[in-house]
């Protein structure tokens, strides 16, 4: 298998936590965060933004872990890829929404999925996933994810990586893209015929061979915009359905 790049500044984004508020009128509902001392103005405006996203509270209220974990049931609600029993890999598992709904909809905990994540933070443990707390670009990583998923190919690839954020649009795109173009290499290693990659891209300009690529190795390529996710975010989520193969690895 070849090496993985690294990108520089690669890191898996924080999932969000906190509560919502949806009982007050149109005026009201926006809870107030005072700015105490050491708190700056950015971090009360999103601590404010936390507490009145009513995704926040839904995922509190649910028991999943971020508010991303919406993103994922969307889209799987509408394009129905997440079935039981499947074989699941989840790159940049952090904090675990999105194994937690991988876990529920191919009924891991049940014995009859399997789920595999990884991420450079500690997730806490799911019922019915594997995690490792590892870097992604490791050399040895993708063998690790592929040992356990015990000799099986995957049904589905996912990835929610994301590169720290440089405050250049230009730069931060082309980052994820880089990030999106190692997980596919990867998915296009570990998928059975037939599988879905499903990962995280921000809109701009310079993704052509990434889609290029995409659309040559399968049946439909779609971009998404799930309401889960912020109206003023630039991320988009790139579906990939319907694997014609690749060569034999296992």
């Amino acid at each position: 298998m070849a090496k993985i790049r690294k990108p520089s500044g690669w890191n898996k984004s924080k999932g969000e936590a906190g509560d919502g508020n949806n009982s007050r009128t149109a005026r009201d509902l926006k809870q107030r965060v005072k700015t105490a001392r050491g708190r700056t103005v950015s971090s009360a405006r999103w601590l404010a933004r936390q507490l009145n996203d009513p995704y926040v509270g839904m995922a509190k209220k649910e028991g999943y872990r971020c508010r991303s974990a919406f993103k994922l049931s969307e889209i799987d609600d509408r394009f129905k890829f997440l079935k039981p029993g499947q074989a699941i890999v989840d790159l940049g598992a952090a904090p675990g929404g999105w194994s937690q709904v991988c876990a529920r909809r191919a009924d891991a905990a049940e014995g009859k999925g399997r789920i595999v994540g990884i991420d450079l933070h500690e997730v806490e443990a799911i019922a019915g996933v594997t995690l490792f707390k590892k870097d992604f670009f490791d050399e040895d990583a993708p063998q690790v994810l592929i040992d356990a998923l015990g000799g099986v190919y995957a049904d589905v690839v996912l990835s929610d990586m994301a590169a720290h954020a440089t405050g250049h649009k230009q730069t931060d795109h082309l980052k994820i893209i880089d990030l999106a173009e190692t997980a596919l290499e990867f998915a296009m290693e570990i998928l059975k015929p037939g599988g879905t990659f499903l990962c995280k891209v921000l809109r701009g300009g310079s993704e052509h061979e990434l889609l290029a690529k995409l659309k040559k190795n399968f049946k439909s390529v779609k971009h998404i915009k799930p309401q889960a996710s912020r109206a003023d975010s630039a991320e988009l989520f790139v579906l990939a359905q319907g694997f014609k193969g690749r060569k034999s690895l296992l």
